[in-house]
C-alpha cells in the first residue's frame, strides 16, 4: 500500500520541487519503505511506498519504455498477472514483475477505457506528457481514497488524504457548512463533499481527466464507470438455497485466495463475528500453513468478542495473537483528529488502531471481514426498516404524517429502554417517507438536534440546505427500488466508504499495514446485488444465506449469536473520567470562537449527559471530535 500526491499546473512553468516534495512526505506513514518523485515543467508527481509485491522492483513513478507516460499508485491489482500477459500479446514489453507497470502499458493499449479491466482496490494517476493529460481514477467501492482540488491560480493537487492538499501553501481552508451539517448528520463527511469548500473526494467507481491546453486546464466532470447493479436475476429466483449457498462459497474463496498472494507476511483480523471468521475460515482452507490471525479484546465483558475470536482460531488451528485494551482506552482523541484530517465521529476507529498496531508486529498485510453487513444485509437497522416500510404501506402519507407526527410529539423519549420500547423514534420514522426515515434511523444528531445546535448565522450559511439530500441524491441513482435493496445501496455509497473504509484506511496506514476486504470484490458484490432479497435477511435473520453456506465450515454459536459491534463506553466515560475534558472541550474556546454553534444548546446536552437525563454519548463524541479538528486547524 502507498500514499501518492500530485500537481498539474496550468502555466507549465513553474517549479513545483519543493511543494511535492512537502506534500508527499506527509504521506511518509502510507509508504516507509521507498520515495520518488517526477518532475517536469507544470507536472509533478510524488509516491511513497509499502512494498508488498515485487519488493526489488515496481519502484515509483513507474514509466512506459520511452518515458512519455507515468503512473503513480495506491493500491493492488489482484488480475495484473492476467493482465500482463494480454498486454505482452499485444507487443508491450513489461520490465517490472509487479502490478503497477500493468497501468502504464493498459492505459497506453486501451486509454481511459482501461480502469474497467481491473480487478482490485485502487487510487492512482497517470500523466501522458504526448496529449499534456492527468487521468484519475478510484476503485470501484471507495477502498482507496483519492482527494482532489483545483485551485484559483488553476492548480491541480491531489493526494490520498487531506493533508497532503493542505501541506500546499496555496490550498485555501475554508470550511464548507454543507459539509458540517452532513458530518454532525452523519459522524462523517459523505462522498464528493470533504470538509473544506475546496476539496473534493473522488467518488468511487469514478474517474477525472484534466487535459492542458492554450488557454489553461480543461477537465471533464467526473465520469463512472461502474456502479452496483442490483439487478434481479430470474435464473437465481428460481435456484435451490443449497445451489446458491454453493456458489456463495466459491465466490468468496476464490475472492480470498486472490488476496492471499503477497511477498511479506500475510494474516487476518478476527473478531469472532461472521464475516471476519468466514474470511478466516476461507484462508484456512487455502492455506498449508497456520494462518496468523490478532484479536483485541476489552476487560469489561459488554464490549469483549476475544472468546468468540479465540473460539474461531482454535476451530481454524489459526497462529492467534490477541490484546487487552484497557476500555478506558481514550488517549488517541487527538490521534484521531490528526489521522482523519476531518471531523470524523466514529469511535470504534479506537479499537481499530489498536488492532491495526498489534497486527502489524506480526503482518504487513491483513485480510478483513469489511462489507459483510452492507452486501448481506447484516444490520438490524435493516429489519427495522423493512418493519416500518410494511407499516407506511398501511396508511397513506396523508393520514401517515400527521398521526404519527403527533405521536412522536407527545410521547416521551426513553433512550434507556430495549428499541422495541423506543416508540417514539419510530413515530418520528413513520412520520416520514421512506429514505428521510432511513436517514433519520441512522442520524447522530437527528433533524430535531441538528436545528437548535447551531447558531443562526451558520444556519443562514446553509441556507436551507438539509443532509438528508444526501440520501435523496443516491436513493435518486439507485438501480433497485425495493425497500432492502434501496437502503443497501445507500448503505454502498455513504455509510460504506464514508465510515467503514475510511476508518480502517486511516488505521491500517497510520501502521503502513495494508488491508485488503474480499467481501469488497466488485464482482462478489455484483452477484450478491442480484440475489433476491429473501435470502439476505429473512424475517429476522440478517445474512441469512451467508450463514447457511458457513454452517459447514464455522460453529453455529458463531453464527448465530447477537451482534455485538466494535463498540466502546463512552456514556461512562462522558459521566467519568473524560468528564472535565469533555465540558472544557465543549465550552471553550474553539468552539465559542468558531461562531457555528448555539453554546447553550451544547452546554445544555453537556448538563443533561452528566446528570443522566438522557444519552448523548453519540452526539457528545460527534461534538468532542469536531472541536478536536477545529483545534487542528487554527
Amino acid at each position: 500500500m502507498c500514499g501518492i500526491a500530485g500537481m498539474f499546473d496550468t502555466r507549465a512553468q513553474r517549479d513545483l520541487a519543493n511543494t511535492i516534495e512537502t506534500m508527499t512526505h506527509r504521506l511518509t506513514h502510507r509508504g516507509p519503505d521507498a520515495y520518488g518523485i517526477y518532475q517536469r515543467p507544470g507536472v509533478a508527481l510524488g509516491h511513497r511506498r509499502l512494498s508488498i509485491i515485487d519488493l526489488e522492483g515496481s519502484s515509483q513513478p513507474l514509466h512506459n519504455e520511452d518515458g512519455t507516460v507515468t503512473v503513480i499508485f495506491n493500491g493492488e491489482i489482484y488480475n495484473f498477472k492476467a493482465l500482463r500477459e494480454d498486454l505482452i500479446a499485444r507487443g508491450h514489453t513489461l520490465r517490472t514483475d509487479g502490478d503497477t507497470e500493468v497501468l502504464v502499458h493498459a492505459w497506453e493499449e486501451w486509454g481511459e477505457a482501461s480502469v474497467e479491466r481491473l480487478r482490485g482496490m485502487f487510487a492512482y494517476a497517470i500523466y501522458d506528457s504526448r496529449s499534456e493529460t492527468l487521468f484519475l481514477a478510484r476503485d470501484r467501492l471507495g477502498i482507496k481514497p483519492l482527494y482532489w482540488a483545483l485551485l484559483d491560480d488553476g492548480t491541480l493537487i491531489f493526494g490520498s488524504e487531506l493533508k497532503a492538499l493542505e501541506a500546499c501553501p496555496a490550498f485555501p481552508r475554508d470550511p464548507d457548512p454543507l459539509a458540517i451539517e452532513e458530518y454532525f448528520a452523519l459522524g462523517y463527511v459523505p462522498e464528493p463533499r470533504t470538509i473544506y469548500r475546496a476539496a473534493h473526494k473522488l467518488e468511487p467507481g469514478h474517474t477525472l481527466t484534466f487535459k492542458r491546453n492554450a488557454e489553461g486546464i480543461m477537465r471533464t466532470a467526473p465520469r463512472k464507470y461502474w456502479d452496483v447493479s442490483f439487478a434481479q436475476d430470474a435464473t437465481l429466483a428460481a435456484t435451490s438455497e443449497a445451489a446458491l449457498a454453493e456458489e456463495l462459497t466459491a465466490r468468496i474463496r476464490e475472492a480470498v485466495q486472490i488476496r492471499m498472494v503477497a511477498e511479506v507476511p500475510l494474516g487476518a483480523f478476527l473478531s469472532g463475528g461472521v464475516d471476519s471468521s468466514a474470511v478466516v475460515a476461507a484462508m484456512a482452507g487455502l492455506s498449508s500453513d497456520p494462518v496468523r490471525t490478532c484479536s483485541i479484546g476489552f476487560d469489561d465483558p459488554a464490549f469483549d468478542e476475544a472468546t468468540y475470536a479465540r473460539q474461531v482460531a482454535r476451530h481454524c488451528h489459526t497462529d492467534h495473537t490477541e490484546q487487552t485494551v484497557d476500555p478506558d482506552d481514550f488517549s488517541l482523541i487527538d490521534t484521531l483528529a490528526e489521522l482523519y484530517d476531518e471531523p470524523y465521529a466514529d469511535s470504534s476507529a479506537m479499537p481499530t488502531y489498536r488492532v491495526c498496531q498489534l497486527a502489524r508486529q506480526q503482518v504487513t498485510v491483513a485480510l478483513s471481514g469489511d462489507g459483510g453487513d452492507e452486501n448481506l444485509a447484516g444490520y438490524r437497522r435493516y429489519r427495522w426498516h423493512l418493519h416500518e416500510e410494511r407499516m407506511r404501506g398501511l396508511l397513506p402519507g396523508g393520514l401517515r404524517k400527521p398521526l404519527f407526527g403527533m405521536l412522536a410529539a407527545v410521547y416521551p423519549k426513553a433512550d434507556w429502554a430495549p428499541k422495541v420500547l423506543r416508540a417514539k423514534s419510530t413515530f418520528e420514522g413513520m412520520a416520514r417517507d421512506g429514505v428521510s426515515g432511513y436517514f433519520h434511523s441512522v442520524s447522530i444528531f437527528n433533524d430535531k438536534l441538528r436545528s437548535p445546535l447551531f447558531s443562526h448565522d451558520f444556519k443562514h450559511k446553509l441556507g436551507g440546505y438539509q443532509a438528508v439530500e444526501v440520501f435523496r441524491r443516491h436513493a435518486g441513482n439507485a438501480p433497485a427500488k425495493d425497500p432492502l435493496s434501496l437502503i443497501q445501496y445507500i448503505d454502498l455509497k455513504t455509510y460504506l466508504v464514508g465510515d467503514i473504509l475510511t476508518k480502517v484506511d486511516r488505521a491500517s496506514m497510520a501502521h503502513s499495514l495494508e488491508v485488503r476486504v474480499p467481501l469488497l470484490d466488485h464482482q462478489l458484490v455484483d452477484w450478491i446485488s442480484t440475489l433476491p432479497p429473501n435470502v439476505k435477511l429473512r424475517g429476522t435473520e440478517g445474512k441469512y444465506l451467508f450463514k447457511k453456506s458457513l454452517e459447514p465450515s464455522l460453529p453455529h454459536d458463531i453464527l448465530y449469536r447477537k451482534k455485538m459491534g466494535f463498540s466502546v463506553p463512552l456514556a461512562s466515560w462522558f459521566r467519568g473520567p473524560l468528564k472535565a475534558r469533555v465540558r472544557d472541550a465543549l465550552t471553550g474556546t474553539a468552539m465559542r470562537d468558531s461562531g457555528m454553534f448555539d453554546m447553550q444548546t451544547v452546554t445544555d446536552m453537556v448538563d443533561r449527559h452528566e446528570r443522566g437525563v438522557r444519552d448523548f454519548s453519540a452526539t457528545l463524541w460527534s461534538l468532542l471530535m469536531f472541536e478536536a479538528w477545529l483545534r487542528r486547524t487554527q
